[in-house]
């Protein structure tokens, strides 16, 4: 099996560190960074420059001109970015699922809630990897092989 690994953060709140330490840690191909934390995401760019990076902007990130949500393709996965304040994630995973469908998206990441949550509902993967940047750090991880996704969330040691 041809694995490869995509790092997963959010809500790194000035934490460049946590991040960098979940690099070492992962070996990612690729990292995602979720909001609450652009200007942390664009640092960590400048310390690896040679790590494809994606993200979103969250509601701390004052970003207007950037897309809250984002779908990118992952070889043949479409895959949609947000931090999910603005589809309601503190309320109604619903909504975030529903989005995912709107716009044909095999996996759905989002933070905003600081709280890891990992599921499979109607065929979308749902990722949240926490907070990088919190007391308990997490951070998630999206391996891809074979043809699927297989999401996790790890606690930052």
């Amino acid at each position: 099996m041809n694995e490869w690994t995509i790092l997963v953060v959010s809500d790194s709140h000035g934490n460049v560190d946590n991040m960098r330490r979940a690099i070492e840690l992962v070996h990612p191909r690729m990292l995602l960074h979720l909001g609450d934390g652009w200007r942390d995401a664009e640092l960590l760019a400048e310390r690896f420059p040679e790590l494809p990076m994606e993200k979103v902007p969250g509601n701390c990130d004052y970003r207007r001109s950037e897309a809250a949500e984002r779908l990118i393709l992952l070889g043949d996965k479409r895959v949609l970015l947000c931090h999910g304040h603005t589809l309601g994630v503190k309320s109604d995973l619903g909504m975030v699922l529903r989005a995912a469908l709107e716009r044909g998206a095999d996996a759905v990441l989002f933070g905003h809630t600081h709280r890891p949550f990992v599921d499979i509902r109607r065929g979308v993967v749902m990722l949240n990897p926490g907070s990088i940047g919190g007391y308990r750090p997490t951070y998630g991880t999206l391996t891809v092989g074979d043809g699927k996704f297989y999401p996790a969330v790890q606690e930052l040691k």
